[in-house]
This record gives structure tokens, sequence and C-alpha cells, in this order.
């Protein structure tokens, strides 16, 4: 009997030690960001040629979340209801980078601000996407968001994630970026294998003034109870309200991770056991600021299945990224993009707005 009861023991105990160790490893180098840390800006080699924002003239803004370049139209995600946790190989990666990257060049906005940028994934086969993005031609700012040597979910586990916010600039100049920490919902253990949200501010002068153009990119909590995403969104809208009221100029953008305002009656959530999008607020803002959002095109589709439209029982869509402009910000028109999916689970959001003269 000693034995048996040997041998039934020996690989529970196996299992309980091996995932004891590999909780402690975790815990103990989680990533712990300071609540502020300052970025190193990148900048074309000549920057002769960079110029500044002014007040009266049209900038355009391109807010996508690219799906770390690994959920295209033939990829589902086991957090939404699907199966899977990465693409099948390095080559769908890079074709899926590859049309992101097309995308973007025949937009050719003057900013830029991109969610789920890999740079040292498994996920993505240890690919770092930033370059491919950016030929060096353009000012950037990368601000880690997710930091994991191993997640340990599902089977076959993720495994290393290293993924954050970028945001470009082409033909301006950034001249500072930080990365401010956002409140995390969740506690240990699961906290230490989750991902540390933040925003990506970045400050670009302003032709004849001492004021800033004040680009904030944004990826609010997606997996949560609600109350993560509502303390999430309270810290943001007091930070562009503090920059406001310094006299600054205020674009921020990105996934909320909470449908826009009548955009249910839209896309109205069907697939509600699957994964449930948090409702923004249209009174977050007081007046005078705007939400640039546009409800004709999907920004957002559930990765319970690889994409098929015409499947319109299997598929939902939900509007949840767009962006917000201060008051002395002028929106000229709002437009998500539509890439059918092709190359990320997210459509991108592109925006003409005008600095007013004050």
């Amino acid at each position: 009997m000693k034995r048996i009861a040997k041998i039934i023991l020996a690989p529970v105990l196996t299992v309980t030690v091996g995932a004891g160790g590999l909780l402690g490893w975790l815990t103990a180098v989680e990533y712990k960001p300071e609540p502020v840390v300052e970025l190193a800006c990148s900048s074309p080699a000549d920057t002769s040629g960079l110029r500044n924002v002014k007040p009266g003239e049209e900038i355009s803004v391109l807010s996508w979340n690219i799906g770390y370049g690994g959920l295209g139209k033939s990829e589902d995600f086991f957090m939404d209801g699907g199966k899977k946790a990465k693409p099948k190989d390095k080559d769908t990666v890079l074709a899926y980078l590859d049309g992101i990257n097309r995308t973007i060049t025949e937009q050719a906005p003057e900013i830029i601000m991109l969610q789920e940028v890999d740079s040292n994934s498994s996920r993505t086969f240890s690919i770092d996407e930033q370059p491919l993005l950016n030929d060096g031609m353009i000012s950037a700012a990368y601000a880690l968001n997710y930091s994991c040597p191993y997640v340990p979910v599902p089977l076959p586990p993720i495994g290393k994630v290293h993924s954050g916010l970028f945001t470009m600039a082409d033909g301006l100049q950034i001249e500072k970026s930080e990365r401010i920490a956002l409140p995390c919902p969740f506690s240990w253990p699961l906290r230490i294998a989750n991902l540390k949200r933040c925003l990506l501010v970045s400050y670009l002068p302003v032709e004849g003034s001492d004021r800033q153009l004040v680009l904030v990119n944004l990826h609010l909590e997606a997996y949560d109870d609600g109350e993560g995403k509502i303390a999430q969104t309270n810290q943001l809208r007091d930070f562009i309200e503090s920059e406001y009221a310094k006299g600054n100029y205020v674009i921020a953008g990105g996934d909320f991770n909470q449908v826009f305002p009548g955009s249910l009656e839209v896309y109205p959530n069907t697939h509600e056991k699957n994964w449930k999008p948090g409702v923004l607020d249209e009174a977050l803002l007081p007046e005078g600021w705007t939400l640039a959002y546009d409800l004709s095109t999907p920004t957002c589709r559930l990765l319970n299945q690889p994409y098929d439209p015409s499947d319109t029982a299997g598929t939902q869509h939900y509007v949840i990224d767009g962006l917000i402009l201060s008051p002395n910000v002028q929106l000229k028109s709002v437009q998500t993009l539509d890439e059918g999916f092709a190359n990320s689970d997210h459509n991108p959001v592109r925006v003409q707005a005008m600095l007013q003269n004050s």
C-alpha cells in the first residue's frame, strides 16, 4: 500500500512543487513600473525636416489596436470564446503586419497611435514589431503595458509577452514622452501575469506658442468586472482635464474596451456569454469636450471564431475605439476605416482635427 501511495503522490507533489516554484518566480520578477516613467523618444537621423504643429492647420490622427499582429481574420482567441492563443506561424504574423503597415502608409496620417504592439513575445515569434511599423523616418515613443516572462495559460501556454503602446509622429517632433500608470484591478496572483495598463503621453511643441499638443495613447482594461475600466477612465479624464487647464491642446485615443454612445442600438450585444465590453458614459467629459467616433463601421469584432462576415449569427461587432478632443481642438471629421478585420480584430479610426487659435 505504501508503494502504491508513493506512485500516486509522486506526480501530484511534482506538479504542486512545480506550480509553486513558477508562481514564486513570477512573483519575484513581476513587472512593477513606477507611477510616472520618462520614456526615450526616437527621431529620424535628419531632424531638419521636422516641424511644429500649427494652430489653424488640419492634422490627421490614426488610432488602431493592431492585435499584436496576431489577430487577423483567420484567428480566434480563448478569452473571447475561441480556442487559440497565437497564430500558427511567424509568416502569418509577418503577413498581418505587412497588411497593417500598408494601410498606415496609404493613409499617411501625421500622428499614429497604435495599441498591442509586441516587442519580444512568444505569441508573435519574438518579432520586434516597432521597426517594421516605423522605418526610422518618424519620431516615436513606446510604452510597455504587458511584460511577463511566462504567461502560464491556456494549454499550451502563451509564454513570454512584451507588448505595449506605440505613438509615431510623421514630420512632427515629439519633444517628450511619459508612461503614466493606470490602476490595476487584479490582485495577486492574477496580477503577476496580467497587463499593467498605462497612458502613453507624448508632448509636441505648438508653433508660435509655449503651449503643447498632448497626445494620449490608451488601451483600457478588457477582462475585468467593470470596476477597473471605470477607475482607469476616471484617471484618464482627470489627466486630460489637467493638461487642458494648463492651456495645452489634448487628443486622447485608443481602445477604450467600452462601447461608445448609441453603438448598442447599431450593434446589439448578442454574445454576452462570451466577452462583454463596458459602456462609456457620455457624461464622462465636461461641456466643450468632443468624443470622436463613427457608428457606420464597427471598430472591433468578437474573437470567438475566425472572421466570417456572412455569419451574422456567429459574429459580434462593437464600437469601442475612438478619440477625445479638448475644447480647443476642432473635430473636422472622423471615420472608421473598413479593413474587413483582415489583419487585426480592430479597424482603425481616423480623425481630422484642427488646433484652434486662441
